[in-house]
């Protein structure tokens, strides 16, 4: 099957071109300036802001599927008008589409956001995402909307870079304990877009984690997966440190895990020291 990965230099959208390379199908992806292995993907120049660029390039590839996981947090260019863009060629040349969103198109204000839940963001990035959803859904009803949450994995996340930096003396800070999210690994989220993806699902997704805990507790289980002092942590509470954000996101994956094969494990299975990067 002909794969585009939309943002495939990026630590998701790695993942996406490595499992689609290794079942087999025929993968193109894009990045803004470094394209990733070039042995498993065709690698096309684009800037998703550009619905020219876009359009050039899946007129080019003629893609059956599009994953699109190409976001910045920050730039609502990127991550919203993005969207639309990669949604307009898809409809262009026909195909399927996934769009990769996020938890924080919701508020944190209920305890558990299944996939009928609408969003209301608070931040400017979950509005960026809300409005990337909005515009995929208007020109392509048919797409897959998927919705995930913090991602780890092998090593190479952000989160787990930071818990090394301050559990080594490396870095200062401070992990939330009332901030609440449902991590996922990245090979769990890639194989189930992947199978999405293919197995041609629709509507609103949700792929996260199994279990709901909070940074300081996910920060906890990467320092003694990585054999590293977890006292060293330090503790901070995200209510009122003045850094904006929902503070509990808890997705109900039920109804998607049924319409799925692959399982999304939870952080404390993921997260065991038998799985150390």
């Amino acid at each position: 099957m002909k794969m585009l990965i939309v943002g495939g230099s990026g630590f998701l959208g790695g993942e996406l071109v490595r499992r689609c390379a290794a079942e087999g199908h025929d993968v193109a992806a894009t990045c803004l300036s470094r394209p990733g292995e070039r042995a498993q993907a065709t690698w096309l120049r684009v800037d998703v802001r550009e619905r020219r660029d876009v359009a050039a390039a899946i007129d080019t590839f003629r893609p059956e599927v599009t994953i699109n996981a190409a976001y910045r947090q920050g730039d609502w260019a990127i991550t919203a008008e993005g969207a639309a863009n990669v949604a307009a060629g898809v409809a262009r040349v026909g195909g399927r589409l996934v769009q990769v969103s996020s938890d924080v198109v919701f508020s944190g204000a209920a305890k558990w956001y299944d996939e009928t839940c609408p969003p209301d963001p608070i931040t400017p990035y979950g509005a960026a995402k809300a409005a990337a959803e909005t515009a995929v859904r208007a020109v392509l009803p048919e797409a897959a909307i998927a919705r995930t949450s913090l991602i780890l994995g092998h090593g190479r996340s952000g989160h787990e870079a930071l818990v090394r930096s301050l559990a080594t003396g490396a870095g200062e800070g401070v992990l939330f304990t009332d901030d609440v999210r449902c991590p996922v690994h990245v090979g769990d989220l890639a194989a189930a877009l992947v199978e999405a993806a293919v197995g041609g699902l629709s509507g609103v997704l949700h792929v996260a984690g199994a279990d709901a805990v909070s940074r300081y507790e996910l920060g906890v289980l990467v320092a003694r997966r990585d054999g590293l002092d977890a006292a060293r942590l330090r503790t901070g509470r995200r209510a009122g440190s003045g850094v904006p954000g929902p503070l509990e996101l808890r997705l109900d994956c039920s109804a998607t895990q049924q319409r799925l094969s692959t399982r999304l494990r939870g952080a404390r299975e993921f997260l065991a020291p038998s799985d150390a990067p």
